[in-house]
């Protein structure tokens, strides 16, 4: 293996650290905020020389996918990456966009659900939906396409603006409801689109 510099040591020592700690491994956006990187081009660089040094390993095109090199682990074939879209408000409504940041790695299987093309996550911001055990910072997995339920948690564009809530019909007319009681019910003045029925929680890790 080529000599890798000091700053590369403490990078690899934090991604040993971390997958120990977490079964996976850190996004470049967690290397570059634990080291203080101002962007996550930093992060990448440190990444890549010690790929190129045969001091980390990784699976091409598979998000918290690397591991060091001269670790036993092998990739897990089970997982899969699905596109986080950003962040969903769990309050009230936001007039973002959703774009695509980065991907995460899950085990369909684990979490009892048939991932498809259709399948997406977002990042919850807020706390309107504590009810649920939603906390801000989880992540929801979600379906495109699926017809809600009432009862169902949906992510939701009302009259243009997104919103994560639950979703119910009163006399016929559908509307979101927070799940805490500080936030008030949420009724279309114009139109409701459903852009995805949520299908299972990523619980935010502490520490």
């Amino acid at each position: 293996m080529k000599a890798i510099t000091e700053r590369q040591k403490r990078v690899l020592e934090f991604i040993r650290d971390y997958r120990e700690r977490h079964g996976g491994s850190p996004s470049l956006r967690e290397i570059a905020a634990h080291f203080g990187f101002r962007s996550m081009t930093a992060a990448a660089d440190h990444v890549r020389a010690l790929r190129n040094k045969g001091a980390l390993q990784w699976v091409p095109r598979r998000a918290r996918s690397l591991y060091p090199g001269d670790s036993m682990e092998t990739p897990d074939k089970a997982l899969m990456e699905i596109p986080v879209y950003g962040g969903i408000p769990a309050g009230f409504t936001d007039e973002r966009r959703q774009e695509e940041l980065e991907c995460i790695a899950v085990d369909p299987n684990s979490l009892g659900i048939r991932a498809t093309s259709r399948t997406f996550a977002l990042e919850v911001r807020g706390d309107s939906m504590i009810g649920r055990h939603i906390l801000d910072g989880d992540y929801v997995i979600l379906e495109h396409g699926m017809m809600p339920r009432p009862g169902d948690v949906v992510a939701a564009l009302i009259d243009n603006e997104s919103t994560l809530k639950t979703y119910h019909e009163r006399r016929g007319r559908p509307y979101l409801k927070a799940e805490n009681p500080e936030y008030p019910d949420f009724i279309p003045a114009s139109e409701l689109v459903i852009q995805g029925v949520m299908v299972a929680l990523i619980r935010r890790r502490k520490g």
